[in-house]
């Protein structure tokens, strides 16, 4: 099949359109040409390459236009915000595709009440994000029981792999917090560190792209959690990553309000987003309709990033 990626040179693309081209697809990456995937594969030199400016396509109303003139079979958004962004082109896309398929987030559900999370809960969002994707994730479910737009949600965790730095155990991207803890160096968590994060292998993320277009008929109107087997809490991840180095975690709490006091407005901002929120999700639902099996734990998914930087910065 023809398949058209929006976004395929970020931390999905990286992974997934080589995974397309090596199942026999004919491959179409959509960017704004601003950088590379963050690994090299001998499969992109089958990839057709298209620079497109989403942001100023979608001021002239021209984006949805321009992805349906190139009648792809399969349609993949990975780089969808807004509900207006979603609107414009799915309308251009109705009776024009076999499969579309959104990249949404676990965030669409607000903070966790019973978990593991499934996918028929339902969404209380909060912040501009989760709102924004919450929108989006019923607007595309409508149009498929209107119109029969034939959709496809994936709601993937805190993605992670080598290139980027994972959600780190204060819930923030701060990196010193990783050396901290390989140095054996006290690092302070916010409350008790109970507070959970769901991680996920960008490669895994990738897989279940490749599984819903697989499983067509099984995925389309549905959403589907994207994620690692198992959640971990704060103090969990914290005590891992030390042993890994060979050292105990030397772990301080301290209540949110007086936490926040000790790190930037902007990693406050952040840890709070992910205690807030503390996702626990199932995948029961993805491994029986999708056949979907992550291959990374959180902790390798995780391992994995973090040794990949260390290495680059000249620590290991």
């Amino acid at each position: 099949m023809k398949i058209v990626v929006i976004g395929g040179t970020g931390h999905i693309g990286t992974y997934l359109v080589p995974r397309l081209v090596k199942a026999g697809h004919e491959v179409i990456c959509v960017s704004r040409g601003q950088r590379n995937p963050y690994s090299t594969d001998p499969a992109w030199k089958a990839v057709e390459q298209i620079t497109i400016d989403r942001d100023a396509s979608e001021e002239h109303d021209l984006f949805g236009a321009q992805i349906k003139a190139l009648k792809g079979d399969v349609v993949i958004d990975l780089i969808c915000f807004t509900p207006q962004s979603a609107a414009q082109l799915a309308k251009a896309l109705i009776d024009q595709v076999q499969h579309f398929i959104h990249c949404g987030t676990m965030w669409v559900h607000g903070y966790s009440e019973q978990v593991p999370t499934v996918e028929t809960q339902e969404r209380k969002p909060f912040g501009e994000y989760g709102i924004n994707k919450a929108k989006i994730e019923a607007y595309l479910l409508s149009l498929n029981r209107q119109n029969a737009f034939p959709v496809t949600i994936l709601h993937p965790g805190h993605i992670t792999g080598p290139g980027w730095l994972p959600i780190n155990p204060a819930g923030n991207l701060n990196p010193e917090v990783f050396i901290r803890l390989a140095k054996g160096e006290a690092i302070t968590l916010p409350n008790i560190g109970m507070e959970t994060l769901h991680h996920v292998h960008a490669d895994d993320v990738a897989q279940s792209f490749e599984k819903a277009i697989e499983h067509r008929k099984k995925a389309v109107g549905e959403s589907f959690h994207i994620v690692s087997e198992q959640a971990l809490t704060l103090k969990g991840y914290a005590t891992a990553v030390a042993k890994w180095f060979g050292k105990d975690a030397n772990l301080h709490f301290l209540p949110w309000e007086e936490w926040k006091k000790t790190v930037s407005e902007r990693e406050a901002g952040l840890t709070w987003d992910h205690i807030a929120h503390s996702p626990v999700g199932s995948i029961e639902k993805a491994k029986q309709l999708l056949k979907y099996r992550p291959q990374y734990s959180s902790l390798q998914a995780i391992r994995e990033a973090v040794t990949h930087f260390f290495e680059k910065e000249g620590m290991y």
